[in-house]
């Protein structure tokens, strides 16, 4: 296993968000979390990542990362893309490419990163197209592209995408989700997705965890946990219309 997660506690103050996950995260898998509004998994993305107060283990390649910082977390090749996208409105495309290097490269100027760059255009090429623009010029779609295009600037292992789907559009959301898949199967980088749209994160995930009030409550494959009376009941009823296999 890449990821090794063992009850897992995370606080907001005193407000115990995660009471004792335990979770593997294959090398080489897509690997999602569903679950409702608050059920905390972007808790748990933030505490993979080091920006919360967290107790227990989570392991990395035999690495604990309980005490890590950010930075020292994203020097180990796991790079979280958090949920509203953050890019820097102020900075160009490329620019905001250029920053995804920081964790590996260290600062700007010196660009031993053109490959890097050519590897996000052919990926989302309409990044390419605008790639002297603003970030704020973008549309929704192209901010969420270019979000994930500057988290593989930072060369992960580990890609971790919250709620990428946010605010998108059916057709985008859909386009961007076989991007994900291809990054996983042509890149070989590990993704951990924490997505509202269930349906679709089932479709495209090897395995599945589902997160209620901070506990993790089932987990299989993901054709099982889709299968699932109460999954189906509880998760997948209103994405209905998007039942179509992407794959």
């Amino acid at each position: 296993m890449m990821l090794q997660i063992r009850n897992l506690h995370a606080y907001y103050g005193a407000i115990e968000a995660l009471t004792g996950i335990d979770a593997d995260i294959p090398d080489g898998s897509i690997c999602c979390i569903i679950g409702s509004n608050g059920a905390g998994k972007t808790t748990l993305l933030k505490s993979i990542s080091g920006m919360i107060k967290r107790t227990g283990s989570i392991k990395w390649n035999d690495t604990n990362l309980i005490n890590a910082k950010p930075r020292e977390v994203a020097k180990l090749g796991i790079t979280h893309v958090p949920e509203g996208r953050h890019i820097f409105p102020g900075l160009t495309v490329y620019q905001n490419l250029e920053s995804g290097t920081i964790s590996w490269h260290g600062f700007f100027g010196n660009k031993p990163f053109q490959n890097d760059i050519e590897t996000v255009y052919e990926l989302f090429p309409r990044l390419r197209e605008r790639e002297k623009q603003l970030g704020w010029s973008l549309s929704g779609g192209e901010q969420q592209m270019l979000a994930v295009g500057r988290g593989i600037m930072a060369r992960p292992k580990l890609l971790m995408l919250d709620e990428p789907s946010m605010g998108l559009a059916p057709v985008i959301v859909e386009e961007l989700f076989k991007k994900i898949v291809e990054i996983n199967k042509q890149q070989g980088i590990t993704i951990l997705l924490i997505e509202q749209n269930a349906r679709l994160a089932l479709e495209i995930s090897d395995y599945a965890y589902v997160l209620e009030h901070g506990m993790i409550t089932l987990h299989d494959t993901a054709d099982k946990v889709r299968s699932n009376p109460k999954v189906l009941e509880a998760y997948l009823g209103k994405f209905a219309s998007h039942g179509a296999e992407m794959l």
